[in-house]
């Protein structure tokens, strides 16, 4: 029996780009784009790019650049724009072609899809119609920056782009200031001193940050330090670039001994001094080793 051989088609790094034999089935392909080196994409974005019937980009000269650097031929195909400030126009097109059967490709300027990107009512619009919404993940500067920043990653939550206005920015700030996560935030060069200073006002100097910039390019720079120690390296200096700010989770402040006491008090009324310790521990975030030593003592008082 003789295995089909998927088409090989040459591309401009002096490879081969192989495409799946099968056809693409009908379907919205939200297709991630690299945010720097052309190399990122996949090999399933750019099969995807190859077969699909429709495709559609914010930047279609993007979209076009990157498929040229690949080898991967448009044909008779037309590149739709989709972007924010035609979407209420275009997005009954692509539903249109998705109703009709065709697979539907949408790939971001950079990154992934949806993430600070206008796919998101149109995967909304193809999900409520019922058509088959499907992912082709790779590069993500929201992931990228967590990735080389150091900062916890069991936890983390994507802000976006700080609102314009002051006074949004310092309810922001606000809202934000106690969540036990790794805040990731998309910033312009032009602001970033501006976002850094306010968060140190409102947040104090020693929070862990990172400053991401022009992730997977040529002048790719990681700069790790404090809220604080950050002001001072940015302060004065001109960037250029495509930035990602990340900071730390809040730090708890430790309570005072006497109201670790009173907390195990009320505990040991009804628990052990095991069960009280654990209790209290988990409620304060304390070591449950010391809050034990602390119990025992407080129980030796009361039995002397």
């Amino acid at each position: 029996m003789a295995v089909e051989q998927p088409e090989t088609v040459a591309t401009a790094h002096g490879g081969t780009f192989r495409a799946e034999p099968r056809p693409l089935a009908p379907g919205l392909y939200f297709v991630s784009t690299p945010i720097g080196a052309a190399r990122d994409i996949t090999l399933r974005g750019l099969d995807i790019l190859s077969k699909a019937d429709v495709l559609a980009a914010e930047d279609t000269r993007t979209l076009k650049h990157l498929m040229e650097i690949h080898g991967v031929p448009l044909g008779s195909r037309h590149v739709f724009a989709y972007h924010d400030h035609n979407g209420e126009a275009m997005r009954p097109k692509l539903l249109r072609a998705l109703a009709e059967g065709k697979s539907v490709a949408y790939a971001s300027e950079a990154g992934t899809p949806l993430v600070a990107d206008p796919g998101f009512q149109l995967g909304r619009a193809a999900i409520a119609e019922g058509r088959a919404v499907l992912a082709a993940p790779g590069a993500s500067a929201v992931l990228a920056a967590l990735t080389v920043s150091g900062l916890p990653s069991d936890r983390f939550m994507f802000v976006g782009f700080a609102p314009a206005a002051a006074g949004a920015r310092g309810r922001m700030l606000a809202e934000l200031e106690n969540v036990p996560a790794t805040l990731i935030f998309y910033e312009s060069p032009k602001r970033i001193n501006r976002i850094l200073g306010e968060m140190r006002e409102a947040w104090g100097e020693a929070r862990e940050a990172v400053v991401c910039r022009e992730l997977t390019k040529r002048f790719e720079e990681v700069s790790r330090g404090t809220l604080g120690s950050l002001c001072v390296d940015f302060e004065g200096r001109s960037v250029k670039g495509e930035i990602v700010l990340l900071v730390g989770r809040a730090v708890a402040k430790a309570p005072e001994s006497d109201s670790i006491e009173a907390c195990l008090r009320l505990h040991l009324v009804d628990k052990s001094v095991k069960d009280a310790a654990a209790a209290v521990a988990l409620e304060l975030g304390l070591a449950r080793r010391d809050v034990y030593q602390l119990a025992l003592s407080l129980t030796r008082e009361e039995d002397g």
